[in-house]
């Protein structure tokens, strides 16, 4: 059975989507949709802007959606998903990949949440840090019984979790889960507490909008982030779209149970090759490809 993944903030480099763009007329007029859409040239940074104009909040997020979303419609009759998954951001890319939003919508709710969660970032000082070697059951108590706002935000694969909350918060917990023999307890560079209660003013900013948002049932299972288990209901998909942001990403968790579940080929679509790379550290056995 195929399974479908789409990459999350992180995977986006200058020049991502100009071949779709220069190969295909579809993908061409989707690009020029987007540029519309979102009311700037948004191709323009993408094929030739600087890491740093790219890494603006309001920019990568459209931009890996974009990417993953019109390499998974070009491929026209030859997408034939099992199941979908994508990482935070690129839930709203494997959504629209799977008829469950149009294309559209799915755009305009992205840069509706990239916007909203950069106001978070701007209100309140947060980080999140990456900690290596650690069973995730180490890490939660950890963040439990560190003192203010941490918690764990994204499992990504065996012994890599991610935490997340107020700056001195995450620097304590760092301090703590190096003394409990993690390998590694990193602050990344990274504009704020993303899938942490800090995103709370975000959350309730894009669930308005997804509220208003029409969303069908998918062509397959989403297997969503906050839940690690496919969904096929619209209501379900909306709260569990709406819980995301301040909710943890279970990766680990979704490729488990997409596995149990009969996933034997995992196609990455979209920048990077990050998810095939989580994909083979939780079970080596299964074949990944990217597009």
């Amino acid at each position: 059975m195929k399974a479908y993944v789409f990459p999350g903030q992180g995977a986006q480099f200058s020049g991502m989507g100009k071949d779709l763009y220069e190969s295909s007329e579809q993908a061409k007029a989707l690009f020029e949709k987007a540029n519309e859409v979102l009311g700037f040239r948004i191709t323009d940074i993408m094929f030739n802007g600087t890491a740093d104009e790219l890494k603006q909040t309001n920019v990568t997020q459209p931009a890996v959606f974009l990417h993953a979303v019109i390499g998974a419609i070009i491929l026209g009759n030859d997408f034939k998903p099992a199941m979908v998954a994508g990482h935070s951001l690129g839930e709203f890319s494997a959504l629209v990949a799977a008829g469950a939003m149009s294309f559209e919508d799915g755009l305009r709710l992205v840069a509706i949440r990239a916007n909203a969660m950069q106001k978070a970032c701007e209100a309140a000082p947060s980080t999140m840090a990456a900690v290596l070697g650690l069973e995730d059951e180490v890490v939660e108590r950890i963040c439990e019984e560190t003192p203010g706002v941490v918690v764990a935000a994204n499992y990504n694969c065996p012994g890599q979790l991610v935490i997340s909350g107020e700056v001195t918060a995450v620097e304590k917990a760092c301090e703590n889960l190096k003394a409990a023999g993690a390998k590694r307890a990193l602050i990344l560079p990274v504009g704020g507490a993303f899938h942490s209660p800090m995103m709370e003013p975000a959350r309730a900013e894009l669930a308005e909008a997804i509220e208003k948002t029409n969303i069908q049932n998918p062509i397959c299972p989403v297997y969503q982030n906050v839940v690690a288990i496919g969904v096929t209901e619209a209501a379900e998909i909306k709260q569990n779209l709406i819980s995301q942001l301040t909710g943890a990403v279970k990766w680990t968790q979704s490729v488990r149970q997409m596995i149990a579940d009969g996933a034997t080929h995992f196609t990455e679509i979209g920048p990077g090759a990050v998810l095939t790379g989580l994909v083979k550290k939780i079970d080596k056995e299964v074949t990944t490809e990217n597009l």
